[in-house]
């Protein structure tokens, strides 16, 4: 049962809102439009690939000698599958059956970046995150952002990091 005036007020929120009674749904309309052109934007700004018939150890050394051998120092391994348990809501489940996430940088690479643009210090340290997912101990997956951009900075930052990725990929295959 509708109370009286319920329509009056749905109807001065959406005017007083949007301007017009229909203001409300027209913005809802356009809100899902600009949802559906930049989804895609947000996914597409991470790469990842896939190791099969590997482990997560074999794939574990070879990311850290892959980084390694571009002269670069490991600065932190964040252990973000027990991050996610420790932290998880009850009841939900963490889909990794492992997973971290490698950060490096390079010196070199981090001071062309600040030099293009002081703002850029936010894209170091580079990442790589390295997961497996519950149920499938033997599908490594390796995974980056793009640094985005056409600076030449970033642009190295892009070879460097699939450098990285495809020696790491190539040394997992290995099982060494």
């Amino acid at each position: 049962m509708k109370r009286p005036g319920q329509q009056l007020l749905r109807q001065m929120f959406s005017v007083h809102l949007f301007g017009t009674s229909h203001g409300a749904s027209h913005f809802f309309l356009v809100f899902l439009l600009l949802l559906g052109i930049f989804l895609p934007a947000i996914a597409d700004d991470t790469v990842a690939v896939t190791v099969s018939n590997s482990d997560f150890r074999t794939a574990h050394d070879g990311l850290i000698e892959a980084i390694e051998s571009e002269g670069l120092v490991v600065g932190s391994i964040l252990p973000f599958r027990d991050m996610l348990a420790r932290t998880a809501v009850s009841g939900s489940a963490v889909p990794y059956g492992e997973a971290e996430i490698i950060q490096f940088c390079s010196s070199l690479l981090a001071a062309e970046l600040v030099r293009e643009d002081p703002r850029q210090l936010t894209l170091c340290p580079l990442s790589i995150a390295l997961y497996s997912l519950v149920g499938k101990p033997t599908e490594i997956h390796l995974a980056y952002r793009l640094p985005g951009g056409s600076t030449a900075g970033r642009l190295r930052a892009e070879a460097l990091l699939q450098r990285i990725v495809r020696r790491a990929a190539g040394l997992a295959r290995l099982r060494w």
